[in-house]
């Protein structure tokens, strides 16, 4: 019999975690995806979404969808144990948002570890749990009743001051900003701000 500290040690699989929602989800649209439970899938296949049950691993029921609307192509970064997803717009017809990245038809990106995917009125939640298993990854679906971009926090782009304002308050005009205390006043004189 072999002790625990001489057992093999367990590989950690790669799972992908999905959470999808449409606002006019119903029974039938989502009826050929497996909600909550976690689904093999090998290392060396490209998992497709889309329409055609013959071509695609994954069925969107809903003609307003592509016959293939999107491929994950699970690979091992060059020189590293990493691995991650690659995605690939498959649609002619429709483009592909991953977070702020559009993409084209064949247009093909890195699927960061966590971002929403958009497509039509199609909202997903991609995230990804890391695994060091090369022979095969993981999906698992969610079914989300509330809208991902209303649930997801997402963070503006360039921080704005409690003003409102996102401009500078202080153009530099060529100066390097001086740091003052907030409690001094200020005001306005010869085009500038100065101290009284």
């Amino acid at each position: 019999m072999i002790s625990f500290e001489e057992a093999d040690t367990e590989e950690t699989v790669t799972c992908l975690h999905m959470t999808f929602y449409h606002p006019c989800q119903n029974d039938q649209m989502f009826s050929c995806l497996n909600f909550c439970r976690r689904e093999q899938v090998r290392a060396d296949e490209v998992a497709k979404f889309g329409r055609d049950s013959n071509v695609c691993h994954y069925n969107l029921m809903d003609t307003r969808v592509s016959r293939i609307q999107f491929s994950l192509q699970f690979y091992r970064k060059l020189n590293s144990s990493e691995c991650c997803f690659e995605i690939k717009n498959m649609s002619k017809k429709t483009k592909l948002m991953v977070d702020q990245t559009e993409l084209g038809y064949l247009n093909k990106i890195d699927l960061p570890w966590k971002c929403i995917i958009l497509f039509g009125d199609y909202q997903i939640l991609a995230e990804t749990e890391e695994g060091v298993s090369m022979d095969y990854f993981e999906t698992y679906f969610h079914l989300s009743e509330v809208p991902i971009l209303q649930e997801r926090c997402l963070p503006s782009r360039q921080p704005v001051p409690e003003t409102g304002i996102s401009s500078p308050l202080f153009p530099s005009q060529g100066k390097n900003p001086t740091e003052i205390d907030e409690n001094e006043p200020w005001h306005t004189g010869d085009g500038g701000w100065s101290r009284f």
